[in-house]
């Protein structure tokens, strides 16, 4: 197990230097930001984000995440022109030493939540789902904002995208999304890559958009869709946990015996009703999901691939990026390793 840290480059308020000195942390998990979707990563492009990271003596190695452009989802004509573009993107990704992509094929919003500053109890605050405040923001029928998104669409044009989805049900979506795997996973394995989806955040329809990474059964028919180890899952604790008929720890065992999953993003969410939740501390006690028992299963089914902690609370009065602060991450990750190093001792 490698752990790893999201970090958005130097736009982010948290820097390399702090990252370093998380002994556990070996690697960072970043993306190129500034290169529209759809067009190639450069090699140059590429190499500016690698060399602050190798030079501040981490690794670089994944990468979260190229999108995928929405034409591909669509399944429009464009397509095949943006998949040899994700090609050439994934080729130079490999030359530069990269392992793994994040990615994910949720149509139009690829996480949504009702708040982004939820308070808690102890003064902290969180990432929040609500159902009935989400839907009372479906944008067809309100102009109220959604949460994360105001900057990503205009409202005419998100209006645009959600009208072309219409044609488009889950079993068209799945076409599509294998129409895309038969495309670049050969390439994936030639450059020696290793493909993770993340599941649908949350793993249900929303606004009437097709939803379909959502549980086991759906990760099962992914891995199905094209057999090769280099088709694989992120496994999200929280994304696939908020649902509770998702078995996390039998879904962690059975995807790591199968050695389908080179990435794990490790959080714990509270569930405080159908459809609502708020994330929370990592420990399990703070939620709704066995931390413990999700990492055991993945240490006795031959997990060894890369694990970043994900969406921490803002504490201590920190106020950076809603899920993506320094302090409450870097609780995580100890947490985490922590579990880790018992897990391995124990099983010896």
């Amino acid at each position: 197990m490698q752990m790893t840290f999201r970090w958005y480059n130097n736009g982010d308020a948290v820097k390399l230097e702090q990252i370093r000195q998380l002994p556990y942390v070996k690697g960072i998990v970043t993306a190129v930001y500034d290169i529209p979707v759809g067009e190639v990563w450069t090699e140059e492009a590429i190499a500016a984000i690698k060399k602050p990271i190798v030079d501040a003596g981490l690794t670089f190695e994944v990468i979260e995440s190229v999108p995928v452009h929405e034409d591909i989802k669509l399944g429009a004509p464009t397509r095949d022109a943006l998949i040899d573009n994700y090609c050439t993107t994934i080729r130079n990704l490999g030359k530069a030493g990269v392992k793994c992509i994040c990615y994910n094929f949720m149509p139009v919003f690829d996480w949504l939540r009702s708040e982004l500053q939820h308070p808690m109890a102890d003064g902290s605050k969180c990432l929040a789902f609500d159902r009935d405040t989400v839907l009372a923001m479906d944008p067809s029928v309100t102009e109220l904002s959604l949460p994360g998104w105001d900057e990503s669409y205009t409202h005419a044009e998100l209006l645009s995208l959600l009208d072309k989805y219409k044609a488009v049900d889950e079993e068209k979506l799945w076409a599509n999304l294998g129409y895309f795997l038969k495309k670049i996973i050969p390439v994936c394995e030639e450059s020696g890559i290793k493909m993770a989806i993340h599941p649908d955040d949350p793993p249900w329809g929303i606004f009437g958009l097709p939803r379909i990474i959502t549980g086991r059964d759906a990760l099962d028919r992914l891995c199905k869709t094209v057999d090769s180890p280099a088709n694989g899952i992120t496994l999200c604790f929280g994304s696939l946990g908020c649902n509770p008929q998702n078995d996390m720890v039998a879904i962690a065992a059975e995807f790591a015996k199968r050695d389908r999953i080179p990435f794990v993003h490790a959080r714990n969410i509270y569930i405080s009703g159908e459809r609502c939740f708020n994330e929370t501390a990592h420990l399990s006690e703070c939620g709704s999901l066995d931390m413990y028992k999700i990492l055991e299963a993945l240490y006795e089914n031959g997990f060894d691939g890369y694990i970043r902690p994900d969406h921490g609370r803002n504490i201590w009065n920190e106020n950076g990026r809603p899920g993506y602060g320094l302090y409450d991450r870097a609780l995580g990750a100890s947490y985490v390793c922590g579990l880790w190093e018992a897990i391995e001792k124990s099983h010896k």
